[in-house]
């Protein structure tokens, strides 16, 4: 009898993917690519211009219908005729002159404030892939959600029962409950670990660290 058989079969491979301590093309690991930074988004900001607008367009529309009303042949309302005699009688020097021009001057200072800061301070730019424009691809990760990456690195260090993470704008604090081995070895283990991690979320400003640890008793 003749038996045939099937010749193994060759299954195309792809390149394997980076380990999880390996650098991107384009990018040293752990370093910083002024070339690809990039900035945070701008926020809307819905609200406070809904609320500039709002206060707009009624203090215009209650000047406008007295004004049709005066040119219709009727009487302006007293609130404009109060309005026109403390503006013209009232010393600049006024305790309620000071007040005015103090809280317009404060919202001025504001307006200009939202207008000049992109806002969304929650959000931590990520640097752009090595060859992408910055205009073309933006994304940006979440405070919290960076702090609950990080924490589940501490947690994996020997020794930490509890670690508490706190990302800011320009520092990560840490906060360690060490329940065995010597504190100190800890405490580098763990600062080794989040900084290892924190390069891994591939900021763009990567971000100081500062590691705190106690012991605790069983």
């Amino acid at each position: 009898m003749h038996r045939e058989t099937a010749s193994p079969t060759k299954v195309p491979t792809g390149p394997a993917p980076p380990e999880r301590g390996a650098s991107l093309p384009g990018t040293a690991a752990g370093g910083h690519d002024r070339d690809q930074a990039t900035h945070r988004p701008w926020s809307a900001r819905r609200l406070p211009a809904a609320l500039v607008a709002l206060v707009i367009v009624a203090a215009a529309g209650v000047a406008l219908v007295d004004v049709i009303s005066v040119r219709a042949g009727r009487q302006a309302a007293g609130w404009r005729k109060r309005l026109a005699e403390e503006l013209a009688t009232r010393p600049v020097d006024d305790v309620w002159m000071l007040t005015g021009a103090a809280v317009a001057a404060a919202v001025g200072v504001w307006l200009i404030v939202l207008a000049l800061s992109p806002g969304l301070r929650r959000l931590l730019p990520l640097r752009s892939p090595a060859g992408c424009p910055r205009s073309q691809l933006r994304a940006s990760l979440d405070r919290d959600g960076a702090a609950a990456v990080l924490r589940d690195a501490a947690m994996r260090v020997p020794g930490v029962s509890t670690a508490y993470i706190r990302v800011g704008r320009h520092r990560i604090k840490a906060l360690a409950d060490v329940r065995f081995r010597d504190p100190q070895q800890v405490k580098a283990d763990l600062a080794a670990v989040l900084n290892e991690e924190r390069d891994q979320l591939a900021l763009s400003r990567p971000l100081r660290i500062a590691v705190r640890v106690r012991q605790r008793s069983a």
